[in-house]
């Protein structure tokens, strides 16, 4: 690692007024990925603020249609949660498959988004809910949260304070995760929503996106069969030792199928 200052805040807005808006500031909270980045020199911060103990940036609340996630709250937390597992079981279910106990109890929602890591498995959530990422300055759809490989709309010193999931009609998320780390090798949110069907995935492009063509499918004949007999287009996708993108392109179109099946 090379040297940088670190500094633990005691609330968001300590937080912001810590980061000053530079973009050689980064903060902390679990580390899943942080951590790695900074160890590989991937990453080079001036400085880190540890947010990972900021009372109100975590918890898990619902109100009405609307689940509320503190951006501090752990994989293991939004996985063992009841009113999660009532409101939206497949978020529950993603967060259950996130890499192991381990990293479950370590890693943070809003660590997971902001790191914008294209095998993580909630980006699938957040595009495929519809979800609201919610800063210190703004609301953030899902649809424009992510960007590019390892990057979002969040601007210099912007901190993520929660996301917000609507509930469904009804859900499911499937993953083929690679058997070493158990991240999305290609990972699948299939959602009924109010207004109409979502499709999120994640691991098989360089950020999440939505499989608009599966969408289209689904919305005239919600089955299996048609969700499977969606050929996704191979281009832009990821191509590495661990799949090639021909084979990502075959499997959004599988595990599409086997959560319209799951959801009945």
């Amino acid at each position: 690692m090379y040297n940088f200052d670190y500094e633990k805040a005691a609330s968001a807005d300590d937080a912001v007024k810590a980061a000053g808006g530079s973009d050689d500031v980064m903060f902390l909270a679990g580390g899943m990925t942080l951590i790695p980045t900074l160890k590989l020199r991937l990453s080079q911060p001036e400085k880190v603020i540890d947010v990972g103990s900021i009372a109100d940036m975590k918890g898990i609340t619902v109100s009405g249609d609307t689940v509320t996630i503190g951006a501090a709250t752990t994989h293991a937390d939004v996985a063992g949660s009841s009113d999660v597992q009532k409101a939206i079981p497949a978020l529950a279910k993603l967060a259950s498959l996130i890499g192991d106990q381990q990293v479950r109890n370590r890693g943070t929602i809003g660590g997971s988004i902001a790191n914008a890591d294209p095998a993580a498995d909630y980006p699938a959530a957040v595009v495929g809910l519809g979800a609201t990422v919610k800063t210190n300055k703004r609301e953030i759809a899902g649809d424009d949260f992510f960007t590019a490989m390892f990057e979002t709309a969040l601007e210099p010193g912007e901190l993520i304070t929660s996301v917000s999931f609507p509930v469904p009609e009804a859900a499911d998320y499937q993953k083929l995760a690679n058997p070493a780390s158990g991240y999305a090798m290609v990972g699948v949110m299939v959602a009924k929503t109010k207004d109409g069907v979502r499709v999120g995935v994640t691991g098989a492009g360089p950020s999440a996106f939505r499989a608009s063509a599966i969408e289209d499918a689904l919305a005239k004949d919600f089955s299996s069969e048609a969700a499977k007999g969606v050929t996704m287009p191979a281009d832009d996708l990821n191509n590495d030792l661990h799949a090639t993108a021909d084979y990502r392109a075959s499997c959004i179109s599988t595990l599409a199928a086997r959560a319209v099946k799951a959801i009945g």
